[in-house]
């Protein structure tokens, strides 16, 4: 659209004739142009009153995107015709399947107006159709590596994900829909977009974030309950072992197998980690490998190579450590506690060994089916003691504030320059890749684990999958778990990416043009995906885990702090461990 109030400079002052600021050919360019928009528009969007009726469309689609209620009445008014006229022209729309109706009451007596799934495609149909025709206009071929950069979904063979349409019929949730989630990026996009969600489900969605243990605490403490005070659950995928064998969740098989809820477009280790003794407990919203970011620009000009073993990771985390610069080698998870937990656990699967004595299988350990001896810490491990050497080597080389830092704290620091490499969850990626004035933006590598000596390369997955609680009363159930496939589906997880998260479980969301073009990690996880890097066993969904992880982040950060040799520590965590294992019955 042309901005006539733009100043056009000192030239509207000359006296002489101005010069033309377009040429004969491309004002005739421009016209051919306009010929065939209204020829677009006319053969792609279905409009019996012409450009009468698209004042009506436009405000339909603009408020669906923006969560906003169109009623009968605001969409007459908005179309700026008589009101005998508009409504003339609502029917029509709604007789062609343009329009949903869908009652705001019991007594159906009044009524929201939505965009059908088939306007929506139809609008995205035009959308690429005018990026088509918009692209020669400016002299840019849509095909070419820069074009396809602004005109994306030119190509056939590239599925674009459409934006969700409203259920047909409003979810009759007394109360509203309940979410517990996580405090992170990808839920917290789900709650900018609470407007728009509770305009799809057609009723108020009751958001509560915690972090990491106080959501755990909060969906224990909602199991002792004789009726769970929420809805839907989010869970960290280690989780689902122990939550499942107390009883917390409830099963979803019966319900994924009579609706033939298709589960292959996930990633296969989300699904699994979701699950616990073969059957399904969560379905997964978010998978977020831990990955090494690393300074490329930082790493050339020091003509270092990225390290793949922990030994060279030590290497160059000691050459690029430069404290008098305020720059430092390398940010990790060393806080008491959980934080700490997670960074013992990868790293003794750096070292060949999970942190239970899980049996071997094909291409990992076999977390699924663990039992009895199977679930025996393993503290005392070479595994084990290597971890923690490693941990102090590169204690070295770390910022100041080590010992307080976990998830965010180590990003930040990433990002915000202090530290040239990093071990980041994908989750928080939006640091590094949104933030164009990060100086890691644009300048991130990324790789797996560095492997240790006995062990292989990996990636450790994390991650949430939604999970119904077990004692939710039994009237809300199909309204949930209809809730629940929505905000699982590709067509939402593509609408928290396009919203600020960075990750997906699903590989239909990660090959949308629109998504893989924003930022080089959507492709590079969904690659791991296929290649099967993703790996769950460095931290297994397996009863205990949590309070396994939570010794071993306790007792080991002794170590870290000097008041306690390595032997000692282990010494100790396995003790607690055994007692925990053994309270539970496994051995």
């Amino acid at each position: 659209m042309f901005d006539d109030t733009h100043p056009e400079g000192p030239y509207d002052k000359l006296s002489q004739t101005p010069v033309s600021k377009i040429s004969n050919t491309e004002l005739a360019r421009f016209i051919e142009f306009i010929e065939k928009f209204e020829n677009e528009t006319e053969s792609t969007l279905s409009m019996s009153l012409g450009y009468r009726e698209m004042r009506m469309l436009l405000h339909v689609m603009r408020n669906h995107l923006a969560g906003r209620l169109t009623t009968p009445t605001s969409l007459a008014d908005a179309s700026g015709l008589t009101y005998g006229t508009a409504k003339r022209g609502i029917e029509s729309i709604m007789q062609r399947g343009l329009l949903i109706s869908r009652p705001r009451t019991k007594t159906g007596k009044t009524v929201s107006l939505h965009p059908s799934p088939q306007m929506i495609e139809e609008w995205e149909s035009y959308a690429e159709r005018i990026k088509g025709l918009l692209g020669p206009l400016f002299g840019i071929d849509p095909a070419s590596e820069s074009g396809s950069k602004i005109f994306l979904g030119t190509s056939a063979s590239q599925q674009v994900i459409s934006t969700p349409a409203v259920l047909s019929a409003r979810l009759e949730l007394k109360g509203g829909l309940r979410v517990l989630a996580h405090a992170d990026p990808t839920f917290m996009a789900m709650h900018n977009l609470k407007r728009q969600l509770e305009s799809i489900f057609g009723l108020e969605i009751r958001n509560k974030a915690r972090s990491i243990d106080n959501l755990l605490d909060d969906i224990l403490d909602n199991a002792r309950l004789a009726k769970s005070r929420y809805d839907i659950v989010a869970c960290d995928l280690p989780w689902f072992g122990d939550l499942v064998s107390q009883g917390v969740l409830m099963p979803l098989d019966a319900l994924i197998q009579r609706d033939g809820y298709d589960l292959s477009d996930f990633h296969p280790m989300a699904i699994q980690s979701a699950g616990y003794a073969g059957c399904q407990y969560g379905i997964p919203v978010q998978t977020t490998p831990e990955l090494l970011c690393y300074r490329k620009d930082i790493l050339a000009a020091a003509q270092l190579t990225p390290p793949s073993t922990t030994e060279a990771l030590v290497k160059v985390a000691r050459q690029l450590h430069d404290p008098a610069k305020g720059r430092y080698g390398i940010a990790w998870n060393a806080a008491r506690g959980t934080p700490l937990g997670h960074t013992f656990s990868f790293l003794m699967a750096k070292f060949g060994q999970p942190i239970v004595d899980l049996p071997l299988h094909a291409g990992g350990f076999d977390f699924q089916n663990a039992s009895g001896e199977q679930l025996r810490p393993m503290f005392q491990s070479d595994a084990a003691y290597r971890a923690c050497e490693y941990m102090l080597d590169i204690l070295k080389y770390s910022p100041p504030n080590i010992l307080n830092m976990s998830w965010y704290e180590r990003a930040q620091s990433y990002a915000s320059g202090e530290s040239c490499m990093a071990y980041c969850y994908t989750l928080l990626a939006p640091l590094i890749e949104f933030d164009k004035r990060s100086p890691a933006y644009g300048n991130t590598g990324y790789l797996s684990h560095p492997v240790g000596n006995h062990g292989r390369a990996i990636t450790p997955i994390g991650g949430y999958a939604l999970a119904i609680p077990a004692n939710l009363s039994k009237e809300r159930v199909e309204a949930v778990w209809t809730a629940l496939k929505h905000l699982t589906s590709p067509n939402m997880s593509k609408l928290y990416i396009m919203n600020g998260s960075l990750v997906t479980p699903r590989f239909s969301v990660s090959q949308d043009p629109e998504v893989s073009a924003l930022s080089p990690l959507i492709t590079i996880v969904d690659d791991m995906a296929k290649q099967d890097v993703l790996q769950a066993w460095p931290r297994p969904p397996v009863p205990g885990i949590t309070e396994l992880i939570s010794i071993a982040g306790n007792e080991i950060f002794e170590v870290l702090d000097g008041r306690r040799s390595i032997k000692k520590a282990l010494s100790i965590a396995q003790e607690r461990a055994d007692n925990v294992m053994r309270e539970k019955g496994h051995y």
